[in-house]
């Protein structure tokens, strides 16, 4: 089954496109469009000399990605720490758990 999309324009750097989407993905993808048009804009504000619109969209695209990849790294990392101190709390309550049946006995 296919479902109805809608037109979207968002505005870019200047330049407005248009795409098309679901109308449950229009609010992430205008969204996401806010955060590109802004990180877009950085790297044009802070950069010494004119960049082409190609250009800055590459910059913006690599910047976004190594923060997503440093994000992921953080987050693989959160998890394995997670991870160990739940079996170390498994671990204490195995042990807990013998000795309260050993003294039961």
């Amino acid at each position: 089954m296919s479902q109805e999309t809608v037109c979207v324009v968002v505005h870019l750097a200047g330049c407005d496109y248009r795409f098309s989407c679901l109308p449950a993905e229009q609010e992430d993808l205008l969204e996401a469009a806010r955060y590109l048009d802004l990180k877009m804009r950085e790297v044009r504000d802070q950069s010494a000399k004119p960049l082409t619109l190609e250009a800055v969209a590459v910059m913006a695209a690599l910047n976004i990605g190594n923060d997503l990849l440093r994000q992921q790294r953080r987050s693989a990392e959160m998890d394995a720490l997670v991870n160990a101190h739940a079996r170390d709390l498994l671990q204490k309550i195995d042990v807990a758990l013998n000795q309260a049946a050993a003294t039961a006995l």
